[in-house]
């Protein structure tokens, strides 16, 4: 059986009346048919039973990340789709199932796109099988969104209690750190003792700092937007994180084009944002290495059409980290670390979440880590 091509172009005119319309239906049919899979808003992948692909239509490129090439019908899918070969292992194994794959999920690598999928066996005129369809649809925006609500839910679950917790916290912690402070003024010429109370002082500087960041996370995020240009945020952010962590030798180049477009964004936020990544980033190094950050326009891929973005990039020399760590740095509360409450990462994707952004990262052991933060330049009223 000869499967279907996909075919882009304006749609061809009807055919005349008569014994000569009987004659061209068939291909017009056919014409009209590939036209309609085309333009899709699905992927739509078909293989015959040898495994050569037969029809891959533009959606399904963009949604695989694969640049299309005239040559690729009759290719082997394990060819065309080499960067995914979960997708054609479940492609080729299918010809064996009873009951085909409905309405499942799968997570696509490197990319970390989510698709949802059907199957279907197409037929020739026999009845016999001659190949299997694959229907599917870029899902990754809606797991953003609904993961955004799961996590707004959870936090608007637990923030009343953590607010009124932190504030019964908060009182006792500042009772401590002035009693501290008078007692060194009452007993100066005790070292031993001097240095107990100093020691009182800073821990209780850091419990309030721990309470404050926890505040800080459960509260929504109320944006106040403006044009806001990446490199004045960035360059604040780089001040800020200087007297919050310890620096070291760590060089931090700013590659940000000054024909970056400003965004519409929080200037606040983003230099939060901005500070957050860079602590993490000295505390990993170990005050010695290089951070080098860029950044350029793209389309933000949000599974539909796309939209104007900016891309920011921090890449570092350290250490990196192992997968099952990297898996879970945005969570809150995760940290390998043996002080400090394992929000800082957590709060940046909450600000990227607010502006209806994108992040992402890539490490390995030995290897550094680059942290991609994707921006739309124009942001909705709804995310406001």
């Amino acid at each position: 059986m000869e499967l279907p091509t996909p075919m882009t172009g304006s749609s061809r005119p009807a055919p005349p009346r008569g014994r000569a319309a009987g004659a061209t239906q068939p291909a017009h049919a056919d014409a009209f048919f590939r036209q309609i899979v085309a333009g899709m808003r699905n992927g739509v992948l078909a293989i015959t039973r040898d495994g050569m692909v037969a029809l891959l239509n533009e959606e399904g490129y963009r949604i695989f990340g694969v640049e299309p090439h005239p040559d690729d019908l009759g290719k082997p899918v394990a060819e065309v789709l080499r960067a995914h070969p979960d997708v054609v292992r479940q492609l080729l194994t299918a010809f064996d199932l009873n009951m085909l794959p409905n309405r499942a999920e799968t997570r696509l690598r490197p990319s970390g796109k989510v698709i949802g999928y059907t199957f279907a066996f197409v037929r020739d005129d026999g009845g016999e099988i001659a190949g299997v369809a694959m229907f599917f649809k870029d899902l990754t925006r809606v797991e953003q969104l609904e993961e955004r609500e799961r996590l707004r839910d959870r936090l608007a679950a637990v923030g009343e209690m953590a607010a009124a917790i932190a504030h019964e916290v908060k009182n006792p912690l500042a009772g401590i750190e002035v009693m501290a402070g008078l007692l060194r003024r009452k007993i100066p010429d005790i070292p031993d003792a001097q240095a107990v109370l100093k020691d009182i002082i800073a821990e209780a500087k850091m419990a309030n700092a721990i309470v404050q960041e926890v505040l800080e996370f459960v509260r929504p995020i109320r944006l106040q937007v403006e044009h806001t240009s990446i490199a004045n945020a960035f360059d604040a952010a780089v001040s800020l994180a200087d007297t919050k962590a310890a620096r070291g030798t760590i060089a931090v180049d700013a590659g940000i084009p000054a024909d970056i477009p400003q965004i519409q964004a929080d200037h606040h936020q983003l230099t939060q944002l901005f500070t957050n990544l860079l602590i993490n980033a000295y505390e990993a190094m170990e005050g010695r290495g290089r951070i080098a950050v860029t950044a350029g326009t793209v389309q933000q891929d949000d599974g539909g059409e796309g939209r104007e973005a900016v891309r920011i990039e921090l890449q570092d020399n350290g250490p990196g980290m192992p997968a099952d760590v990297a898996e879970h740095v945005f969570d809150p509360f995760y940290t390998t670390k043996a002080q400090g409450s394992g929000l800082g990462l957590a709060i940046v994707r909450k600000i990227v979440d607010a502006h209806d952004g994108q992040i992402d990262l890539r490490t390995a052991p030995g290897s550094g880590t680059l942290i991609r933060v994707t921006l739309p330049v124009s942001v909705s009223r709804d995310d406001t």
